[in-house]
């Protein structure tokens, strides 16, 4: 609806005011600058200027709602007379166009000042008139000016066409509304503005309704914000508790850390003077032996030969590591459960186990055996350095599966790490044959790889019945055959219980296999054909 004297877009006197189906009001040319949805403002204006423009979109500057225009386009959007009525309340007098419009004058329906009220009065034409204040006009319909059709300028609308829902001039009925129920504006204002109160009165209680969930809102909002500031009160004295505790927690894993560095050196330090104390004695041996054997006399070698030997074979003989007695394996884990630190639970522990490839160990029953096409696996189990379980993932680990006759051929595993220190491989050969497994953790081998891996051919399904006999399962039919070989006396070929052939026992009648779970030999008796073999199997 329109909310002054002036469109809302342009700011500007009304003209042509046309109503959107969201009840906001705009002037034509404002409307004409309305682009259609997804297209330019130029392209929109020229599609409006056609009257037989297709239904198009718009989006309503007031509201932002998008609102469909008639097929018709602009023309055939309703005229807001309200907005008339208004703009030309705000004009002034009708007469003079100088004074402030004070009354109106009821029967030719002019708006007039104080001055061209009394002028009014006083002519013998107009003396007759009825004239009102124009505060008491402005709930009164029959004191507006009078409208006139937009198809017939002359004709003033007084009637309304049924048909239509629209009101119409004579001429229109006896034009484009002829034979269309029809009747005077005055006879259905009454059942029609019935009808609008009634829709009225529905949306004035949906608008009460809303009223009060807007209070509700607004009663939540308030109720957030102060439950907001409780909790925010709460979050505060728990961070600042659990930030004295993570404090805490830190400086224990910092003198825990330093510790555990004290230890590293002091046994680095302990082996360190253990291994110069051995060189020392050694290079005096052999700076000795070296002085005996290149400025000695044969007689003073044959003389100190004995005791040189022996402290030779002595320092020889000293058992001393080849590498540092400890290693750098301190690792921080920010995941790892630290228990409770001034009753909050923390995080995060200093890992001193490392990883040592030769004691990590593979598991699997299909470790050296697997199926063509088939998917096979095997677990890998790593330890630290005195052969416990790590209980943690994250390792390197590489596995390499290669053909040994064809190095072209290779088999893409997969590893999943379970997070425990176990890892999952699971691979899918396609080629049968021997395969070259290699398992690395940090680049060594783990215990007991490489190994070798044999890939059997596909599982082979049986094609036959298991059946108890030949008898039973082909309904007594001479000719059928079974790859047990057994027959029976009165020329059947196949073999029945009790005779000459029958293995004592529910077998398969491809291969004689008495395993119901067992894989397809597919090997035939020299005596029995594929034909009625076949045949067997079918039945």
């Amino acid at each position: 609806m329109s909310s002054g004297q002036r469109c809302p877009v342009c700011a500007e006197p009304w003209v042509s005011p046309r109503l959107l189906p969201c009840l906001h009001s705009l002037c034509v040319p404002c409307l004409r600058r309305l682009g259609t949805l997804g297209e330019t403002g130029r392209a929109a204006a020229a599609a409006t200027t056609s009257s037989a423009a297709a239904a198009r979109s718009v989006l309503c500057p007031v509201c932002d709602s998008e609102v469909t225009l008639p097929p018709g386009g602009i023309g055939q959007l309703t005229p807001d007379y309200l907005a008339l009525n208004r703009s030309r309340e705000a004009a002034g007098c009708d007469l003079c166009a100088d004074g402030a419009a004070a009354r109106r004058c009821l029967t030719c329906g002019a708006d007039l000042c104080l001055f061209c009220c009394q002028a009014h009065r006083r002519q013998k034409k107009t003396a007759s008139h009825a004239v009102t204040e124009l505060e008491n006009t402005k709930d009164c319909s029959q004191a507006r000016q009078p409208l006139f059709c937009p198809s017939h300028p002359t004709e003033e609308l007084r009637l309304f066409c049924e048909q239509c829902d629209q009101p119409v001039c004579r001429d229109c009925v006896v034009d484009r509304h002829r034979q269309h129920p029809y009747d005077f504006i005055s006879n259905v204002i009454h059942r029609h503005g019935d009808a609008l109160r009634e829709l009225l009165k529905s949306t004035q209680q949906h608008m009460g309704t809303l009223e009060d969930v807007l209070g509700q809102i607004d009663d939540m909002g308030g109720a957030i914000c102060s439950r907001t500031e409780a909790v925010a009160t709460e979050i505060c004295l728990f961070a600042s508790g659990y930030m004295k505790a993570i404090e805490e927690h830190r400086d224990r894993l910092l003198k825990q850390l330093g510790d555990l560095k004290v230890q590293k050196e002091n046994l680095l330090h302990l082996q360190k003077a253990q291994l110069q104390q051995l060189l020392l004695d050694m290079r005096t041996g052999v700076e000795f032996t070296e002085h005996l054997l290149m400025s000695g006399s044969d007689l003073e070698i044959l003389i100190t030969k004995g005791v040189v030997a022996s402290r030779l074979a002595k320092l020889n003989s000293v058992a001393y590591n080849t590498h540092p007695s400890v290693d750098d394996g301190i690792q921080f884990s920010p995941r790892e459960r630290a228990g409770q630190c001034s009753g909050y639970e923390v995080f995060g522990a200093i890992l001193n186990k490392v990883v040592d490839p030769a004691r990590c160990t593979l598991h699997g029953e299909d470790l050296h055996s697997a199926r063509q096409n088939q998917l096979t696996g095997f677990t890998l189990l790593c330890n630290d350095t005195m052969g416990e379980r790590m209980g943690r993932g994250g390792e390197a680990v590489q596995v390499t599966i290669t053909h040994k006759d064809k190095r072209d051929c290779a088999v893409k595993p997969t590893v999943c790490d379970n997070g425990d220190g176990t890892y999952h491989i699971s691979y899918s050969p396609e080629e049968p044959g021997l395969y070259a497994v290699c398992v690395c953790v940090k680049g060594q081998h783990v215990q007991g790889s490489p190994f070798t891996l044999m890939v059997k051919n596909k599982f082979r399904e049986h094609q036959g019945v298991f059946h108890c006999c030949t008898f039973c399962s082909s309904g007594g039919q001479k000719a059928a055959r079974c790859a047990c070989g057994g027959t029976m006396p009165g020329g059947y070929q196949g073999c029945g219980h009790g005779h000459k052939g029958h293995p004592g026992c529910p077998h398969w009648s491809c291969c004689g296999q008495v395993k119901e779970t067992s894989e397809c030999l597919g090997g035939l008796p020299s005596d029995t054909s594929q034909r009625s073999l076949l045949r067997t199997v079918a039945l």
